[in-house]
């Protein structure tokens, strides 16, 4: 395991004095807890300040691989095992598309960045979702995400709120996800009727895209229930960065490697994203859009629920050291994969970080980093607009290329 982070907490305290009492014959011995790994505290990533006094940090753990997955700099625990959740979605479109899914539903670009996609739920992420399905012959009845919480986006919400009107799946973060299985499932002649149980052959598909992306087998996985209902999957923090390269090159990867196969639907994948970033979030307050148009053409974004962030940077210079803007050498694809530890249910600690991150790494130029301010150094406003506390990012990241890789 690979670490760089704060001296690690002290060892747990001796045990008070006095003798040890027996459990009562009459009173069952309190369940023992599973043993847990000692693990160190994750470095501060981001200090919550308000008028020079610390109200609350955010610890979390950074790492910056190449496509054969050698370290090239991070912070923290680099082996952290992780839940993909939504940052998974990229990689399980390859599935449809292997599948000859572009050809038989005559999809898009904006289409598939919406099946990569945490959408914010806004009108245009219905009205395509709607096209495709009257297309493709499909009954949008079928996505079984649910809808609670939804929409993510504030105005939407309050606009179906003043109207009466209830959210259906459709305005569901996951309904593009959702959408790449019931595709399957009607290309491959398959009962969509529970097609997000672990046996159904659309969930099968998937399953093995993921396992061949992460270059293990679908066995080996180690799995869990996401929020929409379907499969999750975990993996240690550099293996996600590793994925992310993976997205920012795929041609980067030889014949031999057995990722390879995938590269073309993923190059699909990653050009769409690009291509369509409204789609791949939201056009309001959506770090992940705001990332991309920033930054065109550099950098794929895609956050997941708990504070999980993959960013698949694609060839090309670099600025200087903080994205000072002086040139930089040209540098192969890399990914980052970001996690904040307290799951940042604000999200102002993701987005002070993954900011800071890309300026560090050099990906961010001066000006962009000023057009994304807000995510930054993200400010709360008391009623008369007066700044009350700011997120401030607090940390720096290490070279790592001189360590070994596993």
């Amino acid at each position: 395991m690979t670490t760089l982070d704060e001296p690690a907490a002290r060892g747990p305290q001796a045990a008070s004095a006095g003798p040890a009492v027996a459990p009562s014959r009459n009173r069952p011995a309190a369940p023992t807890r599973p043993a847990r790994a000692a693990r160190r505290p994750a470095p501060i990533l981001v200090r919550q300040m308000r008028n020079g006094v610390e109200e609350s940090v955010h610890r979390g753990d950074v790492v910056e691989v190449d496509v054969d997955g050698s370290l090239i700099r991070g912070i923290g625990d680099t082996d952290r095992l992780v839940n993909l959740r939504s940052c998974v979605k990229p990689f399980g479109v390859v599935a449809l598309i292997e599948a000859g899914g572009i050809e038989a539903f005559d999809l898009q670009p904006a289409e598939l960045a919406l099946m990569a996609s945490s959408h914010s739920g806004e009108d245009l992420h219905v009205r395509t979702i709607q096209a495709l399905y009257r297309r493709a012959g499909v009954s949008q009845s079928l996505i079984a995400t649910g809808s609670e919480g939804m929409p993510l986006d504030a105005l939407t919400a309050a606009r179906l709120a003043r109207d009466g009107e209830k959210a259906s799946p459709l305005r569901h973060m996951c309904s593009g996800q959702h959408s790449v299985f019931i595709l399957l499932a009607r290309l491959k002649g398959w009962d969509p009727d529970g097609y997000w149980l672990d046996d159904h052959p659309a969930q099968v598909a998937y399953r093995a895209v993921i396992a061949r992306t992460f270059r293990t087998t679908p066995s080996r996985l180690k799995t869990g229930i996401d929020g929409c209902g379907v499969n999750t999957y975990a993996f240690p923090l550099r293996e996600v960065a590793r994925a992310y390269a993976f997205l920012a090159d795929p041609a980067a990867v030889p014949a031999s490697d057995p990722r390879a196969s995938l590269a073309p639907g993923l190059l699909r994948v990653r050009d769409a994203m690009l291509a369509h970033p409204e789609m791949v979030a939201g056009t309001r307050d959506r770090l992940d859009t705001s990332l991309m148009k920033a930054a065109p053409g550099r950098v794929v974004s895609k956050g997941g629920m708990e504070a999980l962030r993959g960013l698949a940077v694609l060839p090309g210079r670099r600025a200087g050291a903080n994205g000072s803007g002086s040139a930089g050498a040209t540098a192969p694809a890399t990914g980052i994969a970001l996690k904040i530890e307290d799951g940042d249910g604000y999200e102002r600690g993701t987005w002070s970080a993954t900011v800071e991150v890309l300026a560090q790494a050099g990906v961010l130029e001066a000006q962009a980093v000023r057009m994304l301010a807000r995510y930054h150094r993200p400010v709360i406003l008391d009623p008369h607009g007066r700044v009350g506390a700011e997120a401030v990012p607090d940390f720096e990241l290490a070279p790592l290329r001189e360590l070994v890789s596993g």
